[in-house]
């Protein structure tokens, strides 16, 4: 649907959509208070944070977040999710380009930075927003202020604090330099490359070799019961008002109530290109020569002549076609959209019309001649021949409708007295009972509901949970029986903890090994005759260097094992220690160190990483000045979920 109505958009306010997206940081911004104009932005109920003297509100909070969020929902588009947007955490996000904002606006009035009206009208020309055919249009810009609710003062004061805020960055900025040394090692870090061997023993190779003593058993269950302990368990009653139950209930639509569902639903109509076509496959071998497909070619290149001629394609194909899954039925594929066919086929099928021949179309099968039967053009379905998908679909929404509506009905009527049997008698429902499921269990004859699950540990005896709508139908429930959270004795949990228990005592063996392949390869200065000696397979990284951060691959991230491996050398080959990462005890050693010579790189690539260099180190130098400026500020954050954020 949303592709669909993507296609469609063509107003002036759509076009320059991202624009305002950006314009609207701004835009968020002047919704700052400064000391003496706090009750003109934020009232003392819509106060997000104060630093130093200059109220945030909360108004600003939400609108510079809603920004963010069409910012990368525009970016990622379809993968942009929940659990994307929980990563990038826009909340805090928002609040501290808000915080960053105020203080550098605040640095401003500390370094006596002004804002010349010439400086504030130039900067507001070069939006893109506010131009007709690249030219600034004060009627355009009214325009885009009038559409944001904002008047030019109010935008005029926002963007004279962006400038203030850009100057300070430009004086914290001033001076900055890259020097050769900088250069070099910034070079070296990115090109010098080692090679490590390594060992990694996995605990679940050693759980053959654990033998369970009993008193060690219980010695490790009483240590450990806490984590053995059986969780908090309930049984419903329930009602189930299935949505099916009552189609027989909405058989009549109003036209008004069809063209709605129609109108709220067209990706359900849409109607896909497609072609209705037959082909006949001339083979190539794929290691054919020339000359055997040259002959090939003038074979389909002759068969296509005798179809132009009025030959039968049904016969010809039958007779002469490759492919023996559509030969016997004259070539025919039947009908398919686009994405089907490799592209040299699907683009000749779409280019022609009912009735119309191809010439002779070579893909990695062969050669090809194809024929287009029928085509059917991409659009949408009308009304008219869509009007029994539209009332079944119709059918089917105002059911599952009149199934909540039922059972909220049944709610209202019955939660004072948390009576389900008069709830089912009123709806002519059988009561239905689950077993016992904890909190993150399927429920028996549901599923796993998380609403009906957290519903239901909350619930108190006699009392009925709202209903919770599902793709079963709506469920209407009261709590059956309780089991508490509790300890439990060994005999009910001596599976599980004797499971742990081989886990441990594996990892324990894991280790020891790990630390007995150490100390042998300190001994001998070579972790592959150590190994060797105990049975073990070496393994290689492969070449990578210091530019991969944390990260050394086929091992893991770990800052101190990549900050080691770097400092390994010739004389001192082998890691200090066992390094455990991913549930693997890790041993290993330099095989190969490869110098990067700095002499090899040109003036242009060294212009480059000087470049890039300088950047990084500006906005390095950027974000220490706003670090140190939030230590000294007095800051308080009004909402608490971030509150802990900024500490």
């Amino acid at each position: 649907m949303l592709d669909f109505v993507r296609n469609k958009q063509k107003s002036i306010l759509i076009k320059f959509a991202f624009g305002l997206i950006i314009l609207s940081f701004i835009i968020g911004y002047s919704m700052l208070s400064a000391p003496g104009d706090r009750t003109s932005n934020a009232t003392r109920g819509d106060i997000a944070a104060r630093v130093n003297d200059m109220e945030i509100s909360y108004t600003a909070f939400q609108q510079v977040y809603s920004n963010l969020y069409n910012l990368y929902q525009s970016i990622y588009q379809n993968n942009f999710n929940p659990e994307l947007e929980k990563q990038l955490n826009l909340p805090k996000q928002a609040l501290e380009q808000l915080v960053n904002e105020a203080l550098l606006v605040q640095e401003a009035n500390r370094r006596s930075i002004e804002i010349s009206k010439k400086e504030l009208v130039d900067a507001i020309a070069q939006f893109d927003a506010f131009k007709e055919n690249g030219v600034f249009s004060r009627e355009r810009y009214l325009q885009v202020l009038n559409y944001q609710r904002m008047t030019p003062e109010q935008f005029e004061a926002a963007q004279r604090r962006q400038l203030l805020s850009d100057k300070v960055r430009e004086q914290l900025q001033q001076g900055i330099e890259i020097s050769d040394a900088e250069l070099e090692e910034a070079f070296h870090k990115e090109n010098d490359k080692i090679n490590l061997n390594f060992v990694q023993l996995a605990p679940p190779l050693f759980e053959a070799r654990v033998k369970v003593d009993e008193a060690e058993l219980e010695a490790f269950f009483t240590e450990n019961q806490e984590d053995f302990r059986l969780p908090a368990k309930v049984s419903l009653r329930y009602l189930q008002f299935d949505p099916a139950r009552y189609e027989k209930e909405v058989v009549n639509f109003g036209e008004e109530e069809l063209e709605r569902y129609y109108r709220r639903n067209l990706d359900l109509f849409e109607i896909k290109e497609e072609v209705k076509a037959a082909h006949i496959l001339i083979q190539v071998p794929e290691d054919a020569d020339e000359e055997t497909r040259a002959q090939r070619r003038e074979f389909a290149g002759d068969l296509l002549k005798q179809l132009n001629e009025g030959a039968d394609f049904a016969t010809l194909a039958k007779a002469n076609s490759d492919d023996s899954g559509t030969a016997e039925n004259g070539g025919d594929l039947g009908r398919f959209g686009r994405g089907v066919m490799v592209s040299s086929f699907e683009n000749a099928a779409f280019a022609l019309r009912p009735g119309q021949l191809s010439e002779v179309v070579e893909s990695p099968f062969g050669y090809h001649i194809i024929r287009v039967d029928e085509y059917t053009e991409a659009g949408v379905k009308p009304l008219v021949d869509a009007i029994e998908e539209v009332k079944a679909g119709l059918a089917v929404d105002k059911a599952r409708r009149l199934a909540y509506e039922k059972a909220m009905d049944a709610y209202n009527i019955n939660r004072k007295a948390g009576d389900l049997e008069a709830a089912a008698k009123g709806n002519d429902l059988g009561i239905k009972e689950t077993g016992f499921f904890g909190r993150d269990d399927a429920i028996d004859g549901i599923g796993k509901v998380e609403a009906i699950s957290a519903a239901a540990f909350s619930l108190k005896d006699g009392e009925l949970g709202r209903p919770v709508q599902t793709t079963q139908g709506i469920f209407l429930f009261t709590l059956k029986e309780r089991k508490e959270s509790r300890l439990p004795e060994l005999g009910e949990v001596r599976v599980s903890v004797e499971q742990a228990y081989r886990v441990q005592q594996a990892g324990n063996l894991a280790n020891e090994t790990a630390n007995q392949l150490l100390s042998a390869a300190h001994e001998q200065k070579s972790l592959r005759k150590a190994a060797a000696e105990l049975n073990l397979t070496v393994e290689e990284t492969g070449e990578f260097s210091s530019g991969f951060g944390n990260f050394v691959p086929r091992i893991g991230s770990s800052e101190e094992l990549a900050g080691e491996a770097f400092g390994l050398t010739e004389e001192a080959p082998i890691g200090s220690k066992v390094y455990n990462l991913s549930g693997k005890a890790i041993v290993f050693s330099l095989k190969e160190n490869k110098p990067a010579d700095f002499s090899s790189l040109d003036e242009t690539g060294r212009a480059a990483l000087r470049d890039q260099l300088l950047t990084s180190k500006k906005d390095e130098t950027i974000r220490t000045k706003l670090q140190e400026l939030q230590e000294q500020a007095q800051l308080e954050i009004m909402i608490p979920e971030l509150a802990s954020t900024f500490n």
